[in-house]
């Protein structure tokens, strides 16, 4: 077992407004896990601004962190290495009603200014009482399949080449930040970066990447635990992707009042030169799957950005990567200026 490393930082990145309401009496599911659903509203609002901060606070090192409410430490965590299920970027055309989101058909956050940050985030999930992980015809019905199997996915995109294609002609980067159910142990979730050289071409990948068989190379980066969160209680949920130039690259979980993460080098593929679009949602869990939510479910989502910028992103349709899907029909597209440009749609059936 590793040593556990401490790395405190300043109390101040609390609103003082709300830490009072920090220290409030938690009250817990029958997991233990307390939810914002038992709380007052105050409370509430001290648990999303922990998540908010625990989103901007960098892990002090390489490697598995976890943080736990009210605390703003993160304390190392055992890294897990997991088997590289692919989730798999789009090749094929698209399947299924045009409206459906996934396999390519979905919004894409855009900007002219390299992202250092994203955060993905459902402000508003309404009538959501079921989930389930299904295969798509089109992908060989692979995936993680069944009841609450689904992932999050805050992925780049996959038009731009950087010095890990090693001068392969054609080759492209691809990365998502992944929350993923039993990905590799029923009943714990991971939570990790995986890497893609689009197009590499038929000769052999390079060291630690697997071939999907179609030219690609993929490999996972190390993963941290954390628990199976119901597609029920996506609301109280966050998903952070960092990178930093001659740094590491971060993917930050966090759950009501635990929070989550894992990083690796940004060496890996240098998505720090080119990141400027950003696609999130709510998808099937690895395979090409597709997660199937019940009649009458609706989803608000909502992509923010630092980019060094405070104007408005454009919002792009029909520019999703991710191979993976969901069965929900997409609104209409906002977007926001400020000190984090955002966009935000609906799905619903």
């Amino acid at each position: 077992m590793q040593a556990k490393l401490k790395s405190v930082f300043l109390a101040g990145l609390i609103s003082a407004a709300c830490l009072p309401a920090a220290f409030a009496a938690q009250s817990t599911d029958l997991s233990g896990q307390a939810t914002d659903q038992q709380v007052g509203p105050i409370e509430s609002l001290a648990r999303e601004a922990w998540r908010e901060n625990m989103a901007q606070i960098a892990t002090p090192s390489e490697g598995c962190f976890e943080a736990t409410y009210p605390s703003i430490i993160w304390e190392q965590t055992v890294c897990r290495q997991i088997s590289a299920h692919a989730h798999p970027v789009v090749h094929k055309p698209l399947w299924g009603p045009a409206q459906t989101a996934g396999n390519g058909n979905d919004y894409t956050l855009q900007t002219s200014s390299l992202i250092t940050q994203a955060v993905g985030s459902f402000p508003t999930v309404t009538d959501v009482t079921s989930e389930k992980g299904v295969g798509v015809a089109a992908y060989g019905d692979g995936g993680i399949l069944g009841t609450n199997e689904y992932s999050l996915q805050i992925n780049s995109s996959f038009n731009s080449t950087t010095s890990a294609c090693k001068s392969k002609s054609g080759c492209t980067i691809w990365q998502q930040f992944v929350y993923a159910p039993d990905y590799e142990t029923q009943g714990e979730a991971a939570v990790f970066m995986q890497y893609w050289l689009i197009g590499y071409g038929s000769s052999r990948c390079p060291s630690g990447f697997g071939s999907d068989g179609e030219g690609d190379c993929y490999e996972n980066s190390a993963a941290a635990t954390a628990p199976d969160v119901p597609a029920t209680q996506l609301g109280s949920v966050k998903l952070t992707g960092a990178v930093t130039s001659g740094g590491n690259d971060t993917v930050t979980f966090t759950d009501g009042t635990k929070a989550y993460s894992s990083s690796g080098k940004d060496s890996v593929l240098y998505l720090s030169q080119v990141w400027k679009q950003v696609e999130f949602n709510v998808v099937g869990n690895a395979g090409g799957s597709e997660a199937e939510f019940n009649k009458g479910a609706s989803i608000t989502v909502k992509a923010a950005v630092t980019d060094g910028s405070t104007s408005a992103p454009s919002c792009v349709a029909d520019s999703g990567t991710t191979g993976e899907s969901n069965n929900l029909n997409l609104g209409s597209c906002s977007t926001a200026s400020g000190s984090t440009p955002s966009i935000q749609f609906t799905e619903s059936d």
